[in-house]
């Protein structure tokens, strides 16, 4: 597994992060579906385990991921793999309760408490605010950080991260919270990352960059023959793509061009998928869900970047155009 400096943080990672978000399993709050159907804790310890031996050694959680039970696997971890080896980042912020707005202090620091216990470490090497909506013109903004800066202070966490679907909210905010590393939701399809100005930011602020959802939820791989409605607690029932019997036939139509495209690469959609990523992104990794042994096999052969020419290529393929989305703000 090829290793990329994250930043200034210093520390070298797989280029390829294991994503934990699975881990939690199928979870409804405020009737909304967040969580993932199909979870298994033996089989996903046993990818973790897998994760570790195929040299995957960065890992990301949050506290939402089942409301800790992604952590909690994790945590029991320990006598099999070795804790100094794994880049440990988690996440707050998604869940409020039982205050009224997100990031309250004192929510946060309990979260770091409960985070560190969970997952039986003394220190998170990475930890992030989960979004970016900071209450009214970022009114709760300084609040967090002031604890996550203490924390870091205190030897708690080592890095302080920055997430959120929307790259342009990361770019905004991104100069105010002076993180680390920045974690934006980025794939094929869709792509503000340059658009937004967070690429530049990132190049000028050496910062660290993990990009997540690049399969976007599994429906770039093209495997699906037919519309599917997921168990309750499945986020991805509330994305229109997976019932609609056109849009799945044609990513089967871009699954089949790219294994042409890339016939000697093993597991060539993902290849490609999170080779466009890493194309543009020295100091950047792609997280990968790992809820099977075989999920973590097919990912310690991937991690490395296509050629400018190739990710145009992909591109073409998936959106008809060779270029990234463009931000409509």
């Amino acid at each position: 597994m090829r290793k990329v400096r994250l930043g200034k943080t210093g520390v070298h990672v797989s280029a390829i992060a294991c994503g934990t978000w699975a881990h939690g399993g199928p979870r409804t709050v405020g009737g909304m579906e967040v969580g993932w159907a199909g979870h298994d804790d033996k089989l996903a310890i046993d990818a973790l385990a897998a994760a570790y031996d195929s040299g995957i050694t960065h890992w990301d959680t949050a506290d939402v991921y089942g409301d800790g039970h992604s952590e909690q696997l994790i945590g029991g971890l320990w006598d099999r793999v070795p804790r100094e080896e794994i880049f440990l980042a988690t996440k707050v912020g998604w869940d409020p309760s039982p205050y009224e707005h997100f990031y309250h202090p004192e929510l946060i620091e309990e979260r770091i408490e409960r985070s560190l216990g969970y997952l039986k470490t003394d220190r998170i090497d990475l930890f992030y605010l989960h979004h970016c909506d900071f209450g009214p013109q970022g009114r709760y903004l300084d609040g967090a950080v002031e604890v996550l800066r203490r924390a870091r202070d205190a030897g708690k966490i080592r890095f302080i991260g920055l997430s959120d679907w929307s790259s342009e909210k990361v770019a905004r905010y991104a100069p105010l919270v002076e993180p680390e590393v920045v974690q934006p939701y980025r794939n094929v399809i869709d792509d503000t990352y340059a658009s937004s100005g967070l690429k530049s930011w990132v190049d000028e602020n050496d910062a660290g960059v993990a990009f997540f959802s690049s399969l976007r939820h599994g429906l770039l791989l093209g495997k699906y023959e037919q519309p599917t409605q997921f168990p309750t607690g499945d986020h991805r029932n509330r994305i229109p793509e997976f019932g609609d019997s056109a849009a799945l036939a044609r990513l089967r139509d871009c699954r089949a061009a790219v294994e042409r495209r890339f016939a000697r690469r093993r597991d060539a959609v993902l290849h490609a998928l999170t080779g466009v990523l890493l194309g543009d992104a020295p100091s950047g990794c792609v997280l990968l869900g790992m809820r099977r042994r075989r999920h973590a096999v097919a990912a310690a052969g991937l991690g490395e970047p296509l050629s400018a020419e190739e990710a145009a290529w992909v591109r073409q393929i998936y959106t008809g155009s060779s270029e990234p989305v463009r931000s409509a703000g």
